[in-house]
């Protein structure tokens, strides 16, 4: 489940819809948070103009990222939910916890040293749950090299900024 290129390109397909109609909902331009925001809408499309911080809004994720840093809390969180998988496409990612001091080669071994314990424990419950995982320095340059087909959808995405 963690990749899974139908549904992503059936949730980006509404997008353009999903803003234009926020756009005109708001009547104003939108800001790129307002975009994702608006067209991720549980309902689907917006009848009002939404106000921080006193509307309640429910949200229908079509991905989730976690990362090492903050993952833990939130896969500990999810066990107790006792969901056997999860429901939408999640990955947890492992580079955040990597500091930049000596260089990549000998930063990536002494992140592996001091959070294997982490590294370990998120790849382990990621596994269990049906989450993707990335290893340390697995994220980035592999993924989007190996994606192409997600890679245009990224930058119909971008276009619509």
């Amino acid at each position: 489940m963690a990749f899974d290129i139908d549904m992503i390109e059936r949730v980006y397909s509404n997008i353009k819809e999903r803003v234009d109609a926020a756009r005109e909902i708001t009547g104003k331009p939108l800001t790129l948070a307002e975009k994702i925001l608006y067209s991720h809408l549980w309902d689907g499309k917006s009848d009002k103009a939404y106000t921080r911080g006193k509307d309640y809004v429910d949200f229908a994720p079509d991905r989730i990222a976690l990362q090492d840093a903050t993952a833990q809390m939130a896969l500990l969180q999810f066990m107790q939910a006792g969901k056997s998988k999860v429901a939408v496409p999640t990955t947890t990612h492992c580079d955040h916890l990597i500091q930049a001091k000596e260089g990549a080669s000998n930063d990536l071994k002494h992140a592996n040293s001091v959070s294997s314990e982490v590294f370990n424990f998120l790849e382990s419950v990621s596994n269990k749950y049906g989450l993707g995982f990335w290893k340390p320095c697995a994220t980035r340059n592999k993924w989007f090299s190996k994606n192409i087909k997600l890679h245009s959808i990224i930058n119909f995405i971008t276009s619509l900024w």
